[in-house]
């Protein structure tokens, strides 16, 4: 699971009210080459919840985003160097296996395989 999904994904248990962002607990993390584009790194800046990412990087072992985000116009005259490090944290880094917490209740979501089970239990609906 590359962390672009992790940061659109949210804990939907009944009456949960602050679902987002997911912590993640990893236990194997791999690094998929991708070809960078950044134009789509600068599209997807303003869809991005930035606190959620660079903790969730950080958890995941890197430690190269800043806790603050850019300011936007800043992303749009950025160097190369700032966008290849947010190329890397939100589609190289891939949680292989692992787990997402919910931040309220604590429950575990699995990652298996690279992809995680948000399924809910009957009593969650």
């Amino acid at each position: 699971m590359r962390l672009i999904t992790h940061n659109m994904l949210s804990c939907n248990i009944k009456g949960v009210t602050n679902g987002f962002p997911l912590k993640i607990e990893a236990e194997k993390v791999i690094e998929k080459e991708v070809d960078f584009n950044p134009d789509f790194l600068r599209h997807m800046f303003a869809k991005i919840e930035w606190k959620a990412l660079a903790e969730a990087a950080r958890s995941m072992g890197y430690a190269e985003l800043p806790d603050d985000s850019p300011d936007a116009a800043v992303i749009e005259s950025a160097d190369e160097t700032f966008l290849r490090k947010l190329h890397h944290a939100l589609l190289e880094l891939h949680l292989e296996e692992g787990a997402l917490v919910c931040p309220e209740t604590g429950r575990k979501f699995p990652v298996n395989k690279g992809i995680p089970n948000m399924l809910l239990h009957e009593d969650e609906v």
